[in-house]
């Protein structure tokens, strides 16, 4: 009996946790054997069920070890390769949409809307619903309010057209009065006459730049006494 106590201390999760809690609170032996045997087992077959988990972690801790080796290669490769974990989140989501297409629930789900807008574009209600809108349609586009409607606002627009070309007219027509009035003309002839004054002033200060000053009109004195 006190085997299979110190079993189940040693396979526990958690284990010595109960020894450490309770080793000042008496325990009987018989009743210890009781709790520790579930119900059903012999002894032969537990000792045999806490062998074999025994083994089924030792496997799975040794699974693990393998898993995080084989996660470090995987990403010294990507490392190498250069591929970021953005490119490994965008991978993930595309075979994560891809699986959601293929998936049974997505198809059945593209099934089902098929049929139901089947069954609604040919349903009595649908279809009179698309005629009653088509009446009212064509009624109201042979409406003498939607007639006059129209020809008003084309009406409009001819008219808002003839004025902005009235107007583009009527400003040419000031500008070349303008032009063609004495005091245009007047102050084109004072513009002219100082373009040429300035014309001119610039070419006499060229040439007496060019030309020394007085040196071929008059021969030089002799001032020698005699």
């Amino acid at each position: 009996m006190e085997s299979a106590s110190q079993d189940i201390n040693l396979n526990s999760p958690n284990k010595g946790l109960l020894s450490d809690t309770m080793t000042d609170v008496p325990v009987d032996n018989a009743a210890s054997a009781r709790m520790s045997t579930p119900e059903g087992l012999t002894l032969a077959e537990e000792e045999e069920l806490r062998s074999e988990l025994a083994k089924v972690e030792e496997e799975i801790g040794t699974l693990r070890q393998v898993l995080a080796a084989k996660e470090r290669h995987c990403g010294e490769l990507k490392r190498k390769l250069g591929l970021t974990p953005l490119d490994g989140l965008k991978q993930n989501l595309s075979k994560s949409w891809h699986d959601v297409q293929v998936s049974n629930a997505y198809v059945k789900t593209s099934e089902k809307l098929g049929e139901w807008n089947d069954r609604v574009t040919q349903s009595d209600l649908y279809l009179s619903a698309s005629s009653t809108l088509e009446d009212w349609n064509e009624k109201l586009t042979q409406s003498e309010a939607y007639k006059k409607t129209q020809e008003t606002l084309s009406q409009a627009g001819q008219k808002t057209s003839a004025a902005l070309s009235n107007v583009g007219s009527v400003i040419s027509r000031k500008f070349g009065d303008m032009r063609n009035s004495a005091t245009f003309k007047s102050f084109e002839d004072r513009v002219g006459t100082i373009k040429s004054r300035v014309v001119g002033s610039r070419e006499n200060s060229t040439d007496s730049l060019h030309s020394p000053s007085g040196a071929g009109d008059k021969p030089p004195q002799d001032n020698t006494p005699f």
